[in-house]
């Protein structure tokens, strides 16, 4: 009689991760490998478009040297995409991990406090994306915008600035501060996705843990950062990456390197742009995987 073969845990979450992948690499390989070649080579090339369709020219790291040393304005708008995702990334994380374990608590009109909550993603996802987010936020409370240097929040009426001043906060820590108040509508119609993730990982969590430490007299504080914090690490790491990649996904030198392809027609240019803007999210990406990835605890 043939003995029947099991298969391992260890082997089993393998071949789950393995099926996890496949839609994605099989749209990769049918749908993006090509082109992703070819955007390469273009950067590399200076394509000039004719009746057969385009020729390429080889014109080495000229298009390179272009971006760098003759564009004002590339390099200058890449510091700027850069410096808004150093400062909405945390704001974004915190406020997502922070809504998520509100509305996970057991309350009154809670299903009514997810739809508020999730009504800015909502009204984002259409027109209403476009409109300047200080301004619309300033017409909600009904006091004056922020000025162009943003030395006063859209909440004037209430003197954050000078109240944390007082306080003894760091005219840095203030700025940003008062800067996180100025964006608060975008930040909170960026955290949709990750407060959803939150959300099913806090969930998860086995309310016996919760219990346990309850009975062993832990405080909620304690409970929060020795049980709810380390069990849902992985996903702050998940909503870091998600965030940096959403926070590049659409910007101003998006808006350069199409304007440069479709508008100039200078797609060797154009090619360029995108593989260091590439690179440099990358790098971020790789950077940030493994800082946070340190701090990870996985629960088996």
């Amino acid at each position: 009689m043939a003995r029947k073969r099991t298969i391992s845990l260890q082997r089993k979450k393998a071949i789950y991760g393995v099926l996890f992948v496949t839609p994605w690499l099989l749209g990769f390989l049918l749908l993006m490998l090509i082109p992703f070649i070819q955007s390469l080579l273009f950067s590399f090339n200076k394509l000039t478009l004719n009746a057969e369709g385009y020729s390429l020219e080889f014109v080495g790291l000229q298009n390179y040297r272009h971006i760098f040393f003759v564009d004002a304005w590339y390099v200058r708008t890449l510091n700027d995409a850069v410096a808004v995702m150093v400062l909405d990334v945390p704001l974004i994380t915190f406020f997502s991990l922070f809504t998520a374990t509100l509305l996970a608590q057991k309350f009154r009109g809670r299903m009514l406090a997810r739809a508020i909550i999730f009504l800015p993603v909502v009204l984002a996802s259409g027109v209403i994306a476009k409109l300047d987010s200080g301004n619309f936020l300033a017409q909600m409370i009904g006091s004056a915008s922020a000025d162009v240097e943003g030395n006063y929040s859209g909440l004037r009426s209430i003197e954050l600035r000078p109240l944390l001043l007082q306080a003894g906060l760091s005219m840095e820590i203030v700025s940003y501060l008062t800067g996180a108040v100025d964006r608060i509508y975008q930040i909170i119609s960026s955290s949709g996705v990750q407060i959803l993730i939150f959300l099913a990982g806090l969930q998860s969590i086995s309310p016996s843990l919760y219990e346990a430490a309850k009975i062993e007299g832990a405080t909620g504080y304690e409970s929060f950062w020795k049980i709810t914090f380390p069990m849902i690490s992985p996903l702050i790491l998940t909503n870091v990456v998600y965030s940096i990649i959403d926070s590049f996904y659409d910007n101003s030198l998006t808006q350069m390197i199409q304007d440069s392809a479709f508008g100039r027609l200078d797609f060797g240019v154009s090619a360029a742009m995108s593989w260091i803007y590439f690179l440099v999210i990358s790098l971020i990406l790789t950077i940030s995987t493994y800082v946070i990835s340190k701090r990870v605890f996985y629960y088996d």
